[in-house]
């Protein structure tokens, strides 16, 4: 299992600091939809951004004008767009020939996301599906509990990413469970009184 970093809602200089001290450490470093809203795509560019060793996911959550966002996306070096699974048909299809035309990676945000419509968008066999909790929902969320009643609705998707409050207990209970291929952190890494230290701790019990 993979150990992917959401960076979110702080100052763009301190969210590259923190992220080529994450570099070496873990898998995937995620600037979030803030960064991205705050700061736009030049500013969020992996060579410029100085990260040699992790993927580089930019949270776009693409609803629409996917092969625009798609191609300026993927143009500063992403590895990994994310594109919202309420989008259109359309959209899903595009975005996702774009990530194979530039070997690159899709990511469907299924937060929100009807059975029904997960049902109609679950044959894009090398994208990554990701179970997200919303910020603002006030529902508990259970993350291996929610895994593996997606994997027995869906087997056939093969790549799937959980997010929402996941803290050591839970990365361990879902590697154990071995279904997810990414599990997400956000503040209990990025917030942490030493985040390197942290994202170690998440690495650990991980493998």
């Amino acid at each position: 299992m993979k150990l992917q970093v959401a960076i979110d809602r702080i100052e763009l200089n301190d969210a590259i600091k923190l992220a080529q001290k994450l570099d070496p450490i873990v898998n995937i470093i995620e600037f979030g939809t803030s960064l991205v809203k705050d700061y736009g795509l030049l500013a969020l560019n992996k060579e410029r951004l100085g990260i040699k060793h992790a993927e580089v996911l930019l949270d776009l959550k693409t609803i629409d004008e996917g092969a625009y966002e798609f191609t300026k996306g993927f143009q500063t070096g992403a590895d990994i767009l994310t594109v919202m699974g309420a989008a259109s048909q359309g959209t899903l299809t595009t975005t996702y020939q774009i990530a194979q035309q530039t070997q690159r990676q899709m990511f469907i945000d299924l937060m929100e996301v009807t059975d029904q419509k997960i049902q109609q968008i679950a044959d894009f066999e090398d994208a990554i599906y990701g179970l997200h909790h919303a910020k603002d929902s006030q529902n508990s969320f259970n993350a291996t509990k929610a895994v593996a009643m997606f994997h027995q609705k869906y087997p056939q998707i093969k790549r799937l990413n959980v997010a929402g409050g996941i803290d050591l207990t839970t990365a361990r209970q879902l590697s154990n469970q071995n279904l997810v291929e990414t599990v997400i952190v956000g503040s209990k890494i990025v917030k942490a009184a030493d985040p390197i230290v942290a994202a170690k701790e998440f690495m650990e019990v991980i493998r």
